[in-house]
């Protein structure tokens, strides 16, 4: 092993710098801003925030914690167990955090994830004190070569005083090359982001900061944590389903061709299973310009499907993870990961026309889209990207299953609880029951369409009157304002939005 890491610390005055965990978290002090590489679960530091909670645990502290997304490795339950979170930003996924923020315990800051970079550079947030980053390997310059993600890991070893740097052993050197790493200037006089394809490099496939920043390096020898995302069942087969029948619909009228446009699906089971989904569809050559990059990604490649994947990070099953990674020369070539505030560019995500495909927790009867807040006001997991391809998409898909908790609850609501999303952003509303072309409806016309074709009974007849009394009302988006949660109200009083139960 010796051997080996020194092999990937090519900047040999670096090599003093290896040190254990505990001593490299003792950078971290208290009160501090830190940034750690990690992007759902991909590419995440997993030695020195472990240590970091040990210490807190003895020594009380509190740090202010940005990372690209979601950690693995139970980093956030660790840290939030610890009582080490004051703050975290700008995404997670972890129970144990998750609990913590919806207490008040952990002030969270939900963001658009093209966003956060962008706010340390002009100084709205606080700096960061200390990146830690995971990494293949350090050239001979000392510029950092990321491993399963890029996220916003670069900005932070740009802009931090300091970086702590982990090298992961169990991370394949096969990786090197396939990141892209490009780094907008200052305003007002930006340059426009230089990518007119799905696969073209902008930037380098390293991390170029001042070798002396790193101040400390930790040899780690742990995989990544995979997706916990579930194999399609019947109800995202027929989501899937009606998606390829609309975009064979829109190839008839000329809108698209067999190639559909570039996509992007957000994580977890349904969107996966969505992409999944197109195995079997008669689309071909296919692109992805996305944020992660799942099992259907390369379920697609291995399909003949897809040409070329570019996103932020790769997070895969167990399963999938093992055979990918076994061979994944046979993938590099069509791969690209980028700063996660170029995958997610406004800029970008317009220019090379994307099919946005995300998951709605809920959408009402107008199309205004709650993908974040339970009964709008506990905490899920956080917008991520969606709103950044949603808003500036060539068409903004959102999918859920029509109902949860074993039909108790409605997906299709009077109105969401919380918005996410609002109705100009969204082009299509699609569950396992139809799918619902919002485009060119007026407020009282998609309320029909998504009733009809996106509801489950009883709940479509539920909606039925409640339209009917509200168009009594008048109003451009008409409403009855007294019933509008009652739905919700009914759910946290009894457990089901159904009446009678």
């Amino acid at each position: 092993m010796k051997t080996e890491y020194l092999d990937r610390i090519r900047c040999a005055r670096l090599r003093a710098r290896v040190t254990g965990a505990d001593n490299a978290a003792s950078w971290i002090k208290d009160g501090m801003t830190v940034g750690m590489s990690g992007f759902t679960r991909a590419g995440d530091v997993k030695l020195v925030p472990a240590a970091l909670a040990e210490r807190a645990r003895r020594e009380p502290m509190k740090i202010t914690l940005l990372t690209g997304a979601s950690l693995g490795n139970d980093t956030d339950k660790l840290l939030t167990e610890a009582g080490a979170l004051s703050r975290r930003m700008p995404f997670q996924v972890d129970p144990v955090l998750r609990a913590a923020i919806n207490r008040g315990e952990v002030m969270y800051i939900d963001q658009h994830l093209s966003e956060t970079v962008e706010q340390l550079r002009s100084h709205h947030i606080k700096p960061v004190d200390v990146a830690v980053v995971e990494a293949v390997a350090i050239t001979e310059s000392g510029a950092i070569i990321p491993t399963t993600s890029v996220g916003n890991s670069a900005s932070f070893a740009i802009l931090a005083d300091k970086v702590i740097v982990e090298i992961n052993l169990a991370q394949t050197t096969g990786l090197e090359g396939l990141h892209d790493i490009w780094i907008p200037k200052k305003r007002p006089m930006r340059e426009p982001i230089p990518i007119m394809s799905v696969e073209q490099r902008a930037g380098t496939p390293f991390i170029e900061i001042p070798p002396e920043k790193i101040v400390a390096i930790v040899i780690t020898d742990q995989p990544d944590s995979t997706s916990s995302v579930l194999p399609p069942d019947e109800e995202t087969a027929a989501i899937a389903g009606h998606l390829v029948r609309f975009f064979e619909d829109e190839i008839i009228k000329g809108r698209l061709t067999p190639s559909l446009l570039p996509l992007q699906a957000g994580i977890g089971t349904i969107a996966n299973a969505v992409l999944a989904g197109f195995v079997d569809s008669p689309f071909h050559h296919l692109t992805m310009y996305s944020e992660v990059l799942q099992d259907s990604t390369f379920d697609l490649f291995d399909a003949g499907k897809l040409e070329f994947a570019s996103g932020s990070s790769i997070t895969l099953s167990p399963e999938k993870s093992a055979q990918v990674f076994r061979d994944f020369a046979r993938y590099k070539d069509r791969l690209v990961l980028r700063p996660q505030e170029v995958s997610n560019h406004p800029e970008v995500i317009r220019r090379l026309g994307i099919i946005a495909i995300n998951t709605a927790l809920e959408a009402d009867i107008y199309g205004n889209i709650n993908s974040t807040h339970v009964g709008g006001t506990h905490m899920m997991n956080g917008i991520g990207g969606s709103g950044d391809f949603a808003r500036n998409a060539y068409l903004s898909v959102f999918a859920t299953k029509s109902t949860a908790k074993g039909g108790r609850v409605s997906s299709i609501v009077p109105m969401v609880s919380h918005v996410d999303h609002t109705e100009h952003d969204v082009d299509i509303v699609v569950t396992e029951q139809g799918l619902a072309d919002l485009r060119g409806l007026a407020p009282r016309e998609r309320a029909e369409v998504i009733i009809e074709r996106c509801t489950a009974e009883p709940y479509r007849t539920m909606l039925r009157e409640y339209v009917r009394e509200a168009q009594q009302r008048g109003g451009q988006t008409p409403h009855v304002l007294e019933k509008a949660f009652a739905w919700h109200q009914r759910y946290r009083n009894t457990g089901s939005m159904l009446t009678g139960d």
